[in-house]
């Protein structure tokens, strides 16, 4: 396992741009601030429009408008991520060689009815941290010739990344540094209470997963600063860390801002969008003082 050497600290935020920023946004763009001023770091600005079907031009400009607003500076040049599909495909093939990747070719409804048709024999199915159920392993057992047959006929497909193939190639324990809001210490991961997880789309040549930890280690992030929701993530990020060789950033999940019904901010709620608080006449003050800065 690589650690983050002693160089100097980076600190990175990475919206998508599938919508405006809100208030959970902010709070994690400041706490990377805060926390790269703290430690004399760098501070990034990272774009991940890896999904062009839900990303948009005008959500971007509203990021980079939001952020000037609030006070954030960050360096040059910014890496959209769409513009180094070349590099996660790289590491898509690293992981193709070692066996660890297959074509998915069940659909959704597909897939629904083995999860209905699985519940009704009375033994619940198995689902990942987020309540997903977990994908079936029809594609991961399908015959080799079989495969061929459907990619032959361009059966519509995304890929996987065979779970318990690749837990066989770990021969020790994966581990991570967590100092956020939760749990704190040295964290041990547990990457297959998640499945075989999708690494890309048809849609999407990379997913969340493959992109974030390859940006990582490109970027040379040192601290990774991010909400509570993606602290069980981390387990799938150390298991590609580990597979494909890349450094171990230390993880810091912060709390999340919740609604007024007790969830998460999601950015369809446009009440607590900064664009919306800032034509509110909010000031970058108040934001900050009510995020506790």
């Amino acid at each position: 396992m690589h650690s983050p050497s002693r160089q100097k600290a980076v600190f990175r935020f990475a919206p998508s741009p599938n919508g405006f920023l809100h208030l959970g946004h902010a709070l994690s763009a400041l706490t990377n601030q805060k926390m790269a001023q703290e430690q004399g770091g760098r501070l990034l600005l990272r774009i991940e429009d890896i999904d062009q079907t839900r990303c948009r031009a005008e959500f971007e400009d509203e990021i980079f408008r939001d952020l000037a607003w609030l006070g954030l500076e960050f360096e040059s040049p910014v890496r959209r991520q769409s513009q180094h599909v070349a590099d996660y495909q790289e590491a898509l093939s690293r992981l193709e060689a070692l066996g660890l990747i297959y074509p998915a070719f069940l659909t959704r409804g597909e897939v629904k009815a083995r999860l209905a048709a699985g519940e009704a024999s009375g033994k619940p199915w198995p689902r990942d941290p987020d309540g997903a159920p977990l994908y079936p392993p029809d594609d991961r057992l399908r015959p080799a010739s079989q495969r061929a047959h459907l990619l032959k006929n361009g059966l519509r497909h995304t890929l996987r990344l065979d779970m318990q193939k690749a837990l066989s190639l770990v021969k020790e324990p994966l581990t991570f540094q967590e100092t956020g809001d939760g749990e704190k210490g040295e964290i041990t991961a547990d990457p297959s209470v998640w499945g075989d997880v999708v690494l890309s789309r048809s849609d999407a040549p990379s997913s969340y997963h493959l992109s974030v930890v390859v940006d990582d280690a490109l970027q040379g992030v040192t601290h990774v600063v991010r909400g509570l929701d993606l602290f069980h993530a981390t387990s799938v990020h150390r298991l590609l860390q580990q597979l494909l060789d890349l450094p171990v950033p230390v993880y810091h999940h912060h709390r999340l801002v919740l609604g007024a019904d007790g969830r998460k901010l999601s950015k369809s709620q446009g009440s607590t969008g900064i664009a919306a608080l800032r034509a509110a006449d909010h000031s970058p003050a108040d934001i900050r003082h009510l995020l506790g800065f």
